[in-house]
């Protein structure tokens, strides 16, 4: 009989050639580890081989595992014991449900441990983990928790303004509390502090980089263009999604009667995994980032912190994976900013976006992966032919005009819009400059710098309630 057979559709599983009576910590491990995680099944009478030995006496092993696990676990998880005939030779199943409880521990020898899954092992959790299983044990989610600020110390102007933006409707100072975003004591949440608009969680930043060529090591010049956000949510989200935005060029051909155009990176994917890698990160994970990579042929975002259950994503259908919130109190903020649903799932969003794309073919569907601690999406570049040269000075919000066959490259003009945008505006500020052009401030300065340089553009009065002049 196969091992698949005996597990069913269980992800995890341990092997015991026989019970071990006076060493019950060798077995109970697993019993902690699975209602810790994600559930299992631990099956006695079987040897690491899979070759199946049966046990002399099940009935009365059976009687002992449930004992043991009734006085050496705390809290004592859900099981079920089962026995299965193989050739004549009995074993023990016991199938392990994930608890609700966190965390289990096993007692004895003076010890209070709990265990988690380990690639194929139980090993004991550490205090990162044991955190994660306390807060989760509790019913709450780390968002939801007071966090050591105030609210008075901290200002929500970009919370407010795009909840005006998007909604129509004033974000109240009632909302707050209503939100969780604030407690009764008048601390903030952890989801309060993430939302501020100088967040004061320092690990909440993001890495962006467009690298030259197809690794992190292709050349001379590693990098064309590289950016470290840090701030709100919103804010993360808004210059994150701007900088993926200017490198994601598009190719366009000419129909008789309109232009069809052809992006790099589809743009709901690219929003709804940024999203994703934001709001359902762990952030118990500390010393750890969102990264977006970006090189010729993909784009690669990664988020710290694996499927919220612990699965694994290998073999199951992306498309029909039910939506699960590690943070539900950040989620739902996102969802009344109209940045993400409530329901569905992220994976079918983005599957579906590259289904839509004219171009996409089998190999160029996103890929995700998920370990414990990571989770990682990737995803191609539409446009991308295997060998050839990306231009540095090109991909600045580029388009590709197609036509009969040839490609040429129209390069954006940041700085013609800077022109454009002050003529609109002589007092306009280099934060709104930003905004309007759709790049960070400080890719901004950088060019208004150039411009100044060249005694294009001269600064009049002071950096308050001053105005700009153009030479040209």
């Amino acid at each position: 009989m196969n091992i698949r057979d005996l597990i069913g559709e269980a992800t995890e599983y341990d092997k015991k050639q026989s019970l071990e009576v006076k060493k019950p910590k060798s077995w109970l491990k697993s019993i902690s580890a699975f209602a810790n995680t994600f559930g299992g099944k631990l099956i006695f009478g079987i040897r690491d081989d899979d070759t199946i030995i049966g046990l002399e006496n099940a009935r009365a092993d059976a009687e002992i595992i449930s004992e043991t696990i009734k006085n050496r676990m705390n809290p004592i998880p859900k099981f079920k014991l089962s026995f299965e005939a193989v050739d004549g030779k009995e074993l023990i199943i016991v199938e392990v449900m994930t608890g609700d409880e966190t965390p289990y521990y096993y007692s004895g020898e003076g010890q209070l441990v709990a265990f988690v899954r380990l690639g194929n092992e139980s090993v004991p959790a550490n205090p990162m983990q044991l955190r994660e299983l306390v807060i989760r044990g509790s019913g709450q989610s780390y968002d939801s928790l007071p966090s050591r600020f105030k609210f008075e110390d901290m200002a929500f102007t970009k919370l407010r303004s795009v909840y005006k933006q998007r909604t129509g409707k004033s974000f109240e100072e009632t909302d707050f509390e209503s939100f969780g975003l604030v407690d009764y004591n008048g601390k903030l949440t952890n989801a309060g502090a993430l939302l501020a608009d100088e967040s004061p969680v320092r690990h909440s930043r993001v890495f962006c980089t467009r690298w030259n060529g197809l690794s992190k090591a292709s050349g001379l010049m590693d990098a064309i263009d590289d950016e470290e956000y840090s701030g709100g949510l919103i804010s993360l989200y808004q210059d994150a999604l701007s900088f993926i935005m200017r490198h994601n060029r598009k190719a366009w051909r000419k129909t008789p009667t309109h232009r069809i155009e052809y992006p790099d990176y589809p743009k709901r994917a690219v929003m709804e995994g940024l999203v994703n890698a934001l709001i359902h990160r762990d952030y118990l994970i500390v010393g750890s980032e969102v990264h977006i990579d970006i090189f010729d042929d993909r784009m690669e975002i990664y988020s710290p912190g694996g499927m919220v259950d612990g699965s694994s994503l290998e073999g199951r259908d992306l498309r029909h994976i039910s939506s699960q919130r590690r943070n539900p109190v950040l989620a739902d903020v996102f969802s009344r900013l109209q940045l993400m649903e409530r329901r569905g799932s992220g994976f079918k969003k983005i599957l579906e976006d590259y289904d839509f794309q004219e171009h996409t073919t089998a190999e160029l569907m996103p890929k995700f992966m998920a370990e414990h601690k990571d989770f990682l999406l990737i995803l191609y570049n539409l446009n991308y032919v295997e060998g050839q040269e990306n231009d540095a000075n090109t991909t600045n919000g580029g388009e590709m005009a197609v036509n009969d066959g040839d490609v040429a490259v129209i390069g954006g003009n940041i700085q013609e819009k800077i022109i454009e945008a002050i003529k609109a505006d002589k007092t306009i500020s280099a934060t709104q400059l930003a905004e309007v052009i759709g790049v960070s401030k400080r890719t901004t300065e950088r060019h208004i710098k150039e411009l100044r340089e060249k005694g294009i553009l001269i600064r009049c009065g002071a950096a308050r309630g001053g105005y700009w002049e153009i030479t040209e």
